[in-house]
């Protein structure tokens, strides 16, 4: 048991390191689209999550939903990620973000700068912009803001994005909210292979074989709400989708065996018994 134990040991203190600091967890949660805030808080106690999604102009706002939400989570345990959501452009996104980053002061976590960028001008189906991400990107990582932006599986705008100072990608697997799964798992894998930075696949994994797949492919992380917020046991959802990211962690760690065309035994030819 113990040359088994060395490698599962390693793989438990893998961590996720994002502008400096450092998480246990691999898979991020939003506060979106749940019945009620009791099956949100039972799904991020079961997902084992430290970082959690806050769309800022919806609490801002008391939208739907998000009435009190900013009272409802232990945030001395939970890293927030505000989010620019429902901005449709890069002016817009930045005067979010800084709302955000006050809005996570207010809370209590004076040296939080991180923002999750989106710009989202398409309501049909909800598709970044890629210039206005990039846009607002550049000005807010000039002021001193951790930007880590949801973009298109494009493999050049995720080096752009690198390039300008964000601090991780966050490529979609497929539209906001459709379940579709991984679409662009071609394009993810480009950007896994050229990135520096932590790649999060967020939006369109339904079930947790999704999530453990974009982990297998090497993503550094999952951002993952309406799957678990719409299922219907949250809490049992949340729990799977955790432990899909802990196996296609181990899984890509461990490396996988290569495809091939022809059928080849398990068990040895050589030294057989001939009848």
């Amino acid at each position: 048991m113990q040359m088994l134990d060395r490698p599962l040991d390693r793989a438990a203190d893998d961590q996720l390191t994002i502008a400096g600091r450092t998480f246990k967890s691999r898979l991020m949660t939003g506060t979106g689209k749940y019945r009620n805030f009791d099956e949100m808080r039972q799904s991020i106690a079961a997902s084992e999550c430290e970082i959690v999604t806050v769309a800022v102009r919806r609490v801002q706002t008391n939208a739907p939903g998000h009435e009190g939400l900013a009272d409802a989570l232990d945030w001395t345990k939970i890293w927030m990620l505000p989010n620019t959501a429902g901005c449709q452009t890069a002016d817009e996104a930045v005067r979010v973000a800084r709302l955000g980053r006050e809005m996570a002061k207010l809370l209590g976590q004076e040296d939080n700068n991180f923002v999750k960028l989106e710009v989202i001008p398409d309501s049909k189906y909800l598709l970044p912009d890629p210039i206005g991400t990039l846009e607002a990107a550049e000005k807010l990582v000039k002021e001193g803001f951790a930007v880590l932006p949801y973009i298109n599986a494009d493999p050049m705008l995720a080096k752009r994005l690198e390039e300008v100072g964000c601090v991780t990608v966050m490529p979609l697997g497929s539209p906001i909210g459709s379940g579709q799964g991984l679409n662009n798992a071609s394009n993810i894998r480009i950007i896994i292979e050229n990135a520096t930075v932590p790649v999060v696949v967020d939006a369109g994994i339904g079930v947790p074989s999704e999530a453990a797949q974009a982990m297998e492919l090497g993503a550094d992380a999952l951002l993952i709400n309406t799957a678990i917020a719409q299922a219907q046991n949250p809490a049992a959802m949340a729990r799977a989708m955790h432990l899909a990211a802990v196996a296609g962690r181990l899984a890509y760690q461990a490396g996988r065996i290569p495809i091939k065309t022809y059928a080849s035994p398990s068990s040895p030819t050589s030294g057989m018994i001939t009848c």
